[in-house]
């Protein structure tokens, strides 16, 4: 069984949708969504309402997801001491998202067990131990090793840092950062995510990079008009960066 595993969609439609025909090209028959679908982007509303009407998919709270639904001043406070330009986005997602949709999101599971084909996977969105630690190339093995230490699978997805690695752990599990769909950080702007195709209990997995309409969607970034909009559609246009 071939399945598409998909992280930090962001509000880009025109990413996920150009993702989406490519996940059909390649005959998958489920999706794994990793979180973070909203937060900082053109089309926060029609991505959380797109993914919600999905039934073959699997999906997972992102810390920005949290974010948005458990809002509040102390929240905004803490993000706009680290990120300026992110706590705006915030700020105007929240007043932007109607109730139901900020709902959707707050009833996501942080994590997600299955078994496919024999193989045990797990579904985090940042690491097994929090929602938004980094999982990122060229880490010490042992640091990868201690945050999945006592889980109980063969493979762990997480998505969160925006760029795509993988890792073969000494006790045989395999992890991997699927990267992301809406604001990929591989140095060029190009929708990222993995297909992993599961057979009698082995697994083979491939990073896709697909190209997507940024233009689009950095114009439709600019025209929500928030202060530092047009700072998150040059990171769209530019991916250097992934919080400004």
């Amino acid at each position: 069984m071939k399945v598409a595993v998909i992280s930090d969609i962001h509000g880009n439609y025109q990413a996920l949708e150009s993702v989406m025909q490519d996940v059909k090209n390649k005959g998958c028959e489920k999706v794994f969504c990793l979180g973070d679908l909203a937060m900082a982007g053109p089309q926060p509303r029609m991505i959380i309402d797109f993914v919600r009407k999905q039934t073959n998919w699997e999906v997972i709270q992102g810390n920005t997801d949290k974010l948005i639904a458990d809002f509040s001043p102390e929240i905004l406070e803490n993000v706009k001491n680290h990120f300026p330009v992110m706590a705006k986005a915030l700020a105007d997602d929240v007043f932007y998202i109607e109730d139901d949709k900020k709902d959707y999101l707050r009833n996501l599971p942080e994590q997600k067990e299955l078994n496919i084909e024999g193989v045990k996977i797990l579904l985090v969105h940042g690491s097994p131990r929090r929602n938004n630690e980094d999982i990122l190339p060229d880490m010490p093995l042992s640091q990868v090793e201690e945050m999945v230490l006592g889980v109980d699978a063969d493979i762990i997805f997480c998505g969160h840092t925006h760029v795509p690695c993988g890792y073969q752990t000494n006790k045989k599990q395999t992890v991997v950062n699927v990267g992301s769909v809406g604001r990929p950080m591989t140095g060029e702007p190009k929708a990222c995510y993995v297909v992993a195709d599961f057979e009698n209990g082995a697994f083979s997995i491939e990073h896709r990079f697909v190209n997507y309409d940024y233009e689009t969607a950095a114009h439709i970034m600019e025209v929500r008009g928030f202060d530092g909009a047009d700072k998150i559609a040059q990171m769209l246009r530019n991916p250097t960066t992934r919080h400004i």
